[in-house]
């Protein structure tokens, strides 16, 4: 892999650079497990689930995606609704407080392969930011000791305090190109989940890189991927 022939890589965080996405996914399947015991017509959670309604998306917006696909409907009451609350963000929050509480407990290691790659690009000087929907990134990084490698964090705080649309839409990866002042189309980014591919190739980036880390390859490519790898540190 020719890095240097690009001026910036955007990351995705979660499953990209640390396996916080497998925290997530617990979280989730804590969270909904719990909510659908007692409503006998509904199938328990999977992970397929995950996949197909929530990986990749914000917070809110996987809440709405699963419900939907359940046939469920609950209001979305508003960002400040306690975790307990029925309504969509009350789930949201709730997700939350379980991811919070993994974390603390077990911590986070990033993968070696993908740190091998931060490595070399910040001797080769090219510049790298994080673009996530999770509103938990800064403490995430902090926890994998790379917070001072990303000149530019573009995450869900960042997305909500700026009106950002989530991802499948590019817009936070545009932003945080912006905010690196560099093209699109000189850039390169990282994703792991299908609807930050599909962000990632509607921004017009020079380059997608899928890791598949469970979505398939076959649906990162059709989502846009011109490169799909089992690690990052294939491309080391």
């Amino acid at each position: 892999m020719e890095w240097s022939r690009y001026s910036a890589v955007l990351f995705d965080l979660d499953g990209v650079v640390t396996p916080t996405a497998l925290v997530h996914m617990r979280a989730w399947r804590e969270m909904f497990t719990a909510f659908l015991e007692g409503r006998a017509d509904q199938a328990p959670y999977t992970d397929e689930d995950y996949y197909a309604h929530v990986d990749g998306l914000p917070r809110d917006d996987g809440v709405r995606g699963f419900l939907a696909s359940r046939g469920i409907s609950l209001p979305d009451g508003t960002p400040d609704d306690p975790p307990e609350a029925e309504t969509v963000n009350g789930l949201g929050n709730r997700k939350n407080q379980a991811f919070n509480a993994i974390l603390t407990r077990d911590g986070v290691t990033p993968y070696p392969g993908t740190v091998e790659v931060i490595h070399l690009l910040a001797d080769a000087g090219i510049p790298m930011a994080i673009v996530s929907s999770s509103k938990n990134t800064p403490a995430v990084l902090r926890a994998a000791k790379l917070s001072h490698f990303f000149a530019v964090v573009v995450d869900g705080n960042v997305a909500e305090a700026e009106s950002l649309a989530g991802k499948p839409a590019p817009d936070t990866f545009l932003r945080a190109a912006q905010l690196l002042g560099v093209a699109p189309a000189t850039a390169v980014a990282v994703e792991d989940a299908v609807s930050g591919v599909a962000a990632g190739a509607a921004g017009g980036f020079g380059l997608v890189i899928g890791v598949d880390r469970g979505a398939g390859e076959g649906r990162l490519r059709q989502a846009g991927a011109g490169v799909v790898v089992g690690d990052l540190g294939e491309l080391a």
